[in-house]
């Protein structure tokens, strides 16, 4: 008989898992500060300003909530476009994971899921908005990941989750 399972079957209880058990907008912000002169056509195109960050929190032993906030605006003082502000949130689930490999799994693999999703509603918003839909390039999560290591480690801080209160 043979004990390795078929593909497709359920993983076993030992195994690494990560389940993704909800995702939603905590918070979703649109400004089109100029409407309607804004709208008409533009001499050139506007310079797009986006901020990234990924934020997470320990809810439950083997549950965190990672948080993507994506902010930003199309041209600049009076001639602002559009603003936006996305907190996208979602909630899951690791278990069977050495501890070490959490942090990592958390703040890399949890937001990449998210991304394709926040990257839609903003997209719709903007296209809502009037204006032609912005298409986000993909983010990578892995090389952002890192970089806030280094940071941290240049200022002698070390990598950390909000545990439960």
């Amino acid at each position: 008989m043979n004990d390795n399972p078929a593909n497709g079957a359920a993983p076993s209880a030992s195994a690494p898992q990560l389940q993704a058990l909800a995702q939603y907008t905590k918070d979703l912000s649109f400004e089109n500060p100029n409407a309607p002169r804004s709208l008409g056509p533009q001499e050139k195109g506007p310079n797009i300003s986006i901020q990234v960050n990924v934020g997470a929190k320990q809810v439950s032993e083997t549950d965190f909530e990672v948080n993507l906030l994506l902010e930003g605006s199309a041209g600049e003082g009076a001639d602002a476009l559009f603003k936006f502000e996305l907190d996208y949130a979602g909630l899951f689930r690791l278990t069977n994971f050495p501890a070490e490999q959490l942090h990592p799994i958390v703040m890399i693999e949890c937001p990449r899921l998210l991304f394709p999703f926040a990257r839609q509603i903003l997209a719709d918003a903007v296209r809502s908005g009037g204006f032609p839909p912005l298409f986000l390039d993909p983010i990578d999560f892995h090389a952002l990941y890192l970089q806030n290591a280094q940071n941290q480690q240049d200022a002698g801080a070390a990598p950390t989750l909000q545990r439960p209160q």
